[in-house]
C-alpha cells in the first residue's frame, strides 16, 4: 500500500496545477483521475511501496496493463503525461532526485484528421436559426456564430463575461489557457446577433445578478454538456459527418481561414496557441486543396 505521504504529495500537486500553473478545472479533474488510476493499480499489484521506490519497470507494467485493457495509445500517452507531470513536480519540491519517467518515450499514435464542416453546412445551420425567434434560438445562434467567427474554445466561450464584449470596437477579450488573454475581432453579422441575444437575455435574467454572457433559460451560467448538445443537435440536421462538436467548429474556423490565404501566424494568434506546431494541425485541409490546385495548374503536369 502507498504511504499517506504519497497522497499528501498528490494534494500538493493538484493545488500546484490550479494555483501556480493556472490549469482549468477540466484539466485538474483529468490529472486527478489519471493519477488515482495509477495509484489503484499499484495498490492492487505491488507490495508496500512509497513514492521514491517506484521504478520505470513497474510503470511499464502499468502501460502493458492499459494496453491489454484495450486502451488506445493516445489515451495511454495522456495518462503517462499526467504521471510524468506529477513526478516532475516531486523533483521540483525535492522529494525525488529524478523522475523514473525521464527517458520514457510516448507510444506511437496515428494522426487523427479532423474533418471540418463545409461552409454550406455552417451557412445552412445559421440561416435556419436566423428564422427562429426567442431566447434559446437567439442564444444558440450566437454560440455557433462565435465558435465559427472567432475560433474560440468551448471553455473560453463558457467563461465569457458581458464585460469582455466591446461592441463599439467590435472585439471580445478571451481568457485562454493558463489565463493568457487575447483580443479577437468580431464580424458585423456577429455584432447583430449579439445585440439581439442581449435583449432576450435581459428578459430572462430580470433582477438576477449574473456576469456571464451565456446563460440558461433559468438565468444561470451555461455548462459544457449544454454547449456540446447545441452544436451536435443543429449540425446533425445539416451534416452527415461523424463528429459534430464545438471543436469541429473551431477547426472549421481555422481551416477556412487558411484556405482563403490567411497567414498561419495570424491564425495562431486568433486561436490562442502558444506555438505554430499546434496551429499546423489545422493545415491539412488547406494543403489538400493546395495540392489539387498545384497538380491542375503546373505546366509540367499538363504534358
Amino acid at each position: 500500500m502507498f504511504s499517506n505521504g504519497f497522497f499528501m504529495h498528490l494534494a500538493q500537486f493538484l493545488d500546484y496545477l490550479i494555483l501556480e500553473k493556472n490549469y482549468s478545472k477540466h484539466t485538474y479533474i483529468a490529472y486527478e483521475k489519471d493519477l488515482k488510476l495509477f495509484f489503484t493499480y499499484c495498490n492492487e499489484n505491488l507490495d508496500e511501496i512509497d513514492v521514491d521506490k517506484i521504478h520505470y519497470n513497474q510503470i511499464r507494467n502499468w502501460i502493458v496493463f492499459l494496453v491489454e485493457s484495450g486502451k488506445s495509445n493516445r489515451t495511454i500517452n495522456r495518462k503517462i503525461a499526467s504521471l510524468k507531470a506529477y513526478y516532475k513536480f516531486l523533483v521540483k519540491i525535492e522529494i525525488l532526485d529524478k523522475s523514473p519517467l525521464i527517458k520514457h518515450k510516448a507510444l506511437k499514435t496515428s494522426k487523427r484528421i479532423q474533418i471540418p464542416f463545409s461552409t454550406s453546412e455552417i451557412t445552412e445551420v445559421i440561416n435556419t436559426l436566423k428564422k427562429e425567434k426567442g431566447f434559446k434560438a437567439t442564444r444558440d445562434l450566437l454560440i455557433i456564430e462565435l465558435f465559427y467567427g472567432t475560433g474560440i474554445r468551448r471553455s473560453e466561450l463558457i467563461e465569457l463575461k458581458c464585460i469582455d464584449v466591446d461592441d463599439q470596437k467590435k472585439q471580445i477579450k478571451v481568457i485562454g489557457k493558463r489565463n493568457k488573454e487575447r483580443i479577437v475581432p468580431l464580424l458585423p453579422s456577429l455584432i447583430d446577433s449579439l445585440k439581439r441575444y442581449l435583449i432576450y437575455r435581459e428578459e430572462v435574467i430580470e433582477e438576477q445578478e449574473n456576469e456571464y454572457l451565456f446563460i440558461t433559460n433559468k438565468g444561470v451560467k451555461i455548462y459544457e454538456t449544454l454547449v456540446y448538445r447545441v452544436i451536435n443537435s443543429y449540425f446533425s440536421r445539416a451534416s452527415i459527418k461523424v463528429k459534430k462538436s464545438p471543436h469541429i467548429l473551431r477547426h472549421s474556423f481555422a481551416t477556412h481561414l487558411l484556405n482563403e490565404g490567411a497567414n498561419l501566424n495570424a491564425v495562431k494568434e486568433l486561436l490562442g496557441h502558444s506555438s505554430l506546431a499546434a496551429t499546423e494541425v489545422y493545415t491539412h485541409q488547406s494543403i489538400t486543396k493546395l495540392n489539387k490546385v498545384y497538380k491542375k495548374s503546373h505546366p509540367r503536369n499538363k504534358k
